[in-house]
């Protein structure tokens, strides 16, 4: 019998995550060929009451599943040997005396450079661009609404230029394809079908409650968000715009909640444009990918059908 389940993956490393509302289980393809699997609770089921409310949920729900995503993509690139790799590239390379600082201080580096980056492409930029427009045009700065738009849509072409650039590497691709199967199994499992290569590879690859869709939906609703600042100064701006991203990211999630859950022409419209950006980041998978996401999403079915929505 078809329903709408809420749960949800995340591609890996060889590998899929599916998310349950009481089991998590990871399963990475090995460099032997096998499937292993490991297993935990999911984050957030003890959680109090009134953090389960609309738009709050939103902000927690993307906190447990930022913190454990990254936590089964180290542990994937672990199973897979991407790290055994790694190190035996080092043993033939020879021992460099600052080898362990740079793995010490590559992780945290690494973070701010990317968060630095973030906040200068998707705040500082297309806020500095507009002034620099209206130092041109005048009458520009007066028009909020029209720099709320320009703001927005830079971010979403940022975004989309960095998920097209990163679809034409080879390994990300891979991981790409593991999405592919994440969503073909999500899809075959809401169809009532038993869970088998066969029944999966028929599935389409394109599913409303996608993280590219929450991400492109989080960008659209920003724009609504900005409407309502009305100062020019960038730092200003950037200053009442960060403490809105909860918000922001919460209004984004009950978006995408009810685009999961219903299927009518007001989903179908919420769903479109992340269901358009799904064909840079979710390409068709192989067979042995279908096995890790049948394998990972049967450990996260629970008995009493906690899942269906």
């Amino acid at each position: 019998m078809a329903k709408k389940t809420s749960i949800g993956g995340q591609a890996l490393i060889e590998g899929i995550m599916m998310r349950g509302p009481k089991n998590t289980c990871m399963a990475v393809r090995t460099p032997t060929g096998e499937i292993v699997t490991e297993e935990a609770p999911t984050k957030g089921q003890d959680r109090a009451k009134i953090l389960k409310l609309p738009i709050i949920r939103g902000i927690f729900n993307m906190i447990d599943s930022l913190s454990s995503g990254y936590k089964y993509l180290m542990r994937s690139a672990e199973l897979s040997g991407l790290d055994a790799e790694e190190e035996r590239l080092k043993q033939e390379r020879g021992k460099r005396w600052y080898d362990g600082l740079v793995d010490k201080l590559l992780m945290p580096v690494a973070t701010v450079l990317a968060l630095g980056l973030a906040l200068v492409l998707f705040f500082w930029l297309p806020m500095q661009l507009w002034n620099w427009l209206g130092g041109a045009f005048p009458g520009l700065m007066a028009h909020h609404n029209l720099r709320a738009i320009f703001e927005g849509v830079f971010r979403i072409l940022v975004f989309i230029t960095y998920v097209w650039a990163t679809s034409k590497m080879k390994d990300i691709r891979r991981t790409y394809m593991y999405h592919g199967a994440e969503h073909k199994t999500i899809f075959c499992y809401e169809a009532g079908l038993p869970l088998t290569v066969e029944n999966v590879r028929k599935q389409s690859r394109f599913h409303p409650r996608c993280g590219t869709s929450f991400t492109i939906l989080v960008l659209l609703v920003s724009i609504i968000f900005t409407m309502f600042i009305r100062v020019n100064t960038v730092w200003l701006r950037m200053l009442i715009k960060l403490p809105m991203i909860p918000l922001i990211v919460g209004v984004g999630y009950e978006l995408i909640k009810l685009a999961g859950r219903k299927d009518n022409v007001l989903t179908r419209i919420i769903s479109a444009p992340g269901i358009a950006l799904q064909h840079l980041t979710v390409f068709e998978p192989e067979d042995d990918m279908i096995e890790c996401a049948i394998t990972a999403m049967e450990k996260v079915i629970p008995e009493d059908g906690s899942d269906v929505w």
